[in-house]
């Protein structure tokens, strides 16, 4: 049946629905990539919260969508920015989601890897984020999870310069019990961020990180970049030290990246990779054979979707994250910690599902287009 989507010029176009979903079954453990999906949180929606009151998580539905992407050989970036970390997740939520999820993967064998920052402070001196930093370290640790550092609001607000940054992950990299992933989160995904590593100018920051980095790299698993750049991440990638991994934050080029060149490649931590999730291992998969073109092929396609959820302002890109996940029935609604699915417009919650109907994301198309077609009316577009 046919559905009647906003249109550019403010009134109604027609659009057709998809019949058949995209088949795709969980498969092979991959191999020639290590991938891991940034997953979102579900609220829950029956919670009776103020604005300003703690997070409420539904945690069977949570918990439910990471053996969602297990299933499929993907790993899970666990309390990232897709989780809400910083707009809606405090501290002891993200502790708490650390916690269950990492209980969980030791229950079915999958991996995961947590993020670790210093949202306990706002503001504080340089030893304050440093016992931050440490308390969240210990706590992912203990918990049997791998380590991600994430970028601290509270340091970019108190670091004098470079320096400061060398000084402070050089402390938390000599203390870390395994090797970390360092994680470069740019200010199109958090503006707080701007400048981090000491310098506005990326290329003087670039030099900041690959001294933090060559400084430890038996402490250094990996780094990742969210830059939105993919020619500063391919150059920085080919000066990594011999076994320290790029991971490719970038949700506009991500299909090159991993594909790699005749110098290297990129693996893969990405917020995309929690509505792509089957397919992503799917096209893995293809790789894995060597099939570069084939990996091409399957992933190609999806880059018009993230870029359309990660347009400006990128950080509400969680938005259209959780709209899919709802949309191919991961949740029962579409409710979002902090209220965030008020975020972006009804023409983009419309866009994000024709784009993905089109390439057959969800499993009951039939229930995607119910489901549209509620949020609609909710508007006051009747079909």
């Amino acid at each position: 049946m046919t559905l009647r989507l906003p249109a550019a010029d403010g009134g109604l176009r027609a659009y057709e629905p998809r019949t058949e979903p995209l088949t795709v079954s969980p498969g092979t453990p991959l191999t020639s990539r290590t991938v891991l999906s940034a997953a979102h949180v579900v609220a829950d929606p029956l919670a009776d919260v103020s604005p300003d009151a703690p997070a409420a998580v539904d945690w069977d539905a949570t918990l439910a969508f990471r053996r969602h992407l297990w299933s499929h050989g993907l790993g899970v970036a666990e309390a990232m920015d897709t989780a809400q970390r910083g707009m809606g997740l405090d501290w002891a939520g993200a502790a708490e989601l650390i916690r269950r999820s990492a209980a969980e993967a030791r229950a079915v064998g999958g991996r995961v890897a947590c993020g670790v920052g210093t949202d306990q402070l706002t503001t504080g001196t340089l030893a304050e984020i440093r016992a931050a930093y440490e308390e969240q370290l210990a706590l992912v640790e203990e918990a049997g999870a791998q380590a991600i550092l994430m970028a601290s609001r509270a340091l970019a607000a108190a670091a004098a310069g470079p320096e400061d940054y060398l000084e402070v992950y050089g402390h938390l990299l000599r203390q870390a019990a395994e090797p970390v992933v360092l994680h470069w989160l740019g200010p199109m995904f958090d503006p707080v961020l701007e400048g981090y590593w000491g310098s506005a100018d990326l290329d003087a920051a670039t030099e900041t990180f690959l001294e933090v980095v060559a400084a430890h790299p038996d402490k250094v698993d990996g780094v990742k970049i969210s830059l939105l750049d993919a020619g500063r991440e391919i150059a920085l990638r080919r000066r990594l030290p011999r076994g320290v991994r790029c991971y490719t934050g970038d949700d506009f080029h991500y299909p090159e990246l991993i594909a790699g060149d005749e110098q290297g490649f990129s693996h893969a931590l990405l917020g995309i990779f929690d509505p792509l999730g089957p397919l992503a291992a799917e096209a893995v998969r293809v790789l894995d054979t060597g099939n570069t073109q084939g990996f091409r092929d399957l992933l190609d396609p999806t880059v018009e979707l993230s870029r359309h959820l990660f347009q400006a302002p990128t950080r509400f890109y969680k938005t259209g994250v959780v709209l899919l996940a709802w949309l191919a029935g991961h949740q029962s609604h579409f409710t979002m910690v902090g209220g965030l699915q008020s975020a972006r417009s009804l023409p983009h919650l419309a866009r994000a599902y024709e784009l993905a109907d089109g390439l057959g994301l969800f499993p009951d198309p039939k229930l995607a287009e119910e489901r549209m077609r509620n949020l609609l009316a909710l508007y006051g577009v009747n079909q």
